[in-house]
């Protein structure tokens, strides 16, 4: 049975068609030259997306803590100093993973809503080994700026968490001089879970540590696997059909065009942020930092965050998050994401929230 449900919320957001028709496709084997030849143009596409020029930009088998914990554990030491900036869940999630690769960990908090001032992260120690950040922070919606920070960077490398951002909103990897990035399938690029797409600059390669501390994520292993052109060495066996749905929805996505797909994003944002507001409602992120794909807005006082979901779900199958942390119960999560960033679903949402809530 296929669900006819909305999904509007931080999670998977509905998938374009074309994609899943891919997943209808024939399984090959994961080394036969047919499926090798649509991974080398799935990784052509991933940097058409990213705007990258790195050879080394591929899917890592898994979902975006995947590519998270790919990108720490082939450049972090034991003892190296990783700059973290925090203004959420997934910031504090890079701390969690750095520490386990036995960095030392120089946090750099702003409050859940606000964006991270860059010079504070440039400034919090003088020589990192990297400087991580979330550039579209999940949990709160805030859009952190990462252009500034290319310049100031000096020798650290330049990690960002892309995870809500890669085809969404304006993602400039060469331009931004970043390092590592990674991103998930489930968000903005249309696809469900089960991918995460890196990027790892020439620089960061030269700096992979000789034995990374996980064998499946070893990025030394993996390229000789990834990279085309090169003598294809097995390294694990590859979720044929996901990097299938990935290769049709990275297509449908530069079909439509890039900047297009930005301004598609921007403006059903727009629309569903001034709607909640001429409702009365109260934004939660900061202005001037607020994602178009990811609306934050603090839930009315006296009415039932749950419930209301869950009448969302029953009466007009959409489903979108509450929020995390401390603002569990008080603040709800909109998704506008990939296929499902359309105006006819912003329409849909403002109505059954006014019905429901006022």
């Amino acid at each position: 049975m296929v669900s006819d449900r909305i999904l509007m919320g931080p999670g998977p957001g509905n998938p374009y068609p074309e994609v899943i028709s891919a997943f209808t496709r024939p399984v090959l084997g994961h080394l036969d030259p047919e499926f090798l030849e649509l991974l080398d143009e799935t990784n052509d596409r991933l940097r058409e997306v990213w705007k990258s020029s790195h050879p080394l930009t591929f899917p890592v088998s898994g979902t975006g803590s995947a590519g998270m914990e790919a990108c720490l554990v082939n450049v972090v030491s034991s003892g190296d100093v990783v700059v973290v900036g925090v203004n959420g869940v997934f910031g504090a999630r890079l701390c969690d993973v750095a520490e386990r690769c036995d960095a030392h960990v120089v946090r750099v908090d702003a409050p859940w809503g606000s964006p991270i001032d860059p010079q504070r992260l440039l400034e919090a120690h003088p020589r990192p080994a990297v400087i991580a950040v979330v550039h579209a922070e999940t949990s709160t919606g805030v859009r952190n700026e990462i252009a500034p920070l290319a310049e100031g960077k000096g020798d650290a490398l330049l990690l960002v968490d892309c995870v809500t951002s890669l085809g969404g909103i304006e993602v400039r990897i060469d331009d931004w001089a970043v390092d590592l990035a990674y991103s998930g399938t489930q968000k903005c690029l249309g696809v469900p879970p089960g991918l995460s797409p890196v990027s790892v600059s020439p620089r960061a390669v030269e700096r992979f540590v000789e034995r990374s501390r996980s064998w499946y994520l070893d990025m030394r292993m993996i390229s000789a696997y990834v990279e085309a052109g090169a003598a294809r060495s097995y390294h694990h066996t590859a979720p044929i059909s996901m990097i299938y749905g990935l290769h049709a929805g990275l297509g449908a996505l530069l079909d439509e065009g890039l900047e297009n797909s930005w301004a598609r994003h921007a403006q059903a944002g727009r629309r569903l942020q001034d709607g909640l507001v001429a409702m009365g409602m109260e934004l939660f992120a900061a202005e001037g930092h607020r994602l178009p794909e990811l609306t934050t807005v603090w839930v009315p006082d006296g009415v039932d965050e749950a419930k209301v979901r869950r009448e969302l779900l029953d009466r007009w199958s959409i489903e979108i998050g509450g929020g995390l942390g401390e603002f569990a119960g008080r603040v709800w999560r909109i998704g506008l994401m990939g296929h499902t960033a359309r105006e006819r679903n912003v329409d849909l949402i403002l109505s059954a929230l006014t019905e429901l809530v006022g």
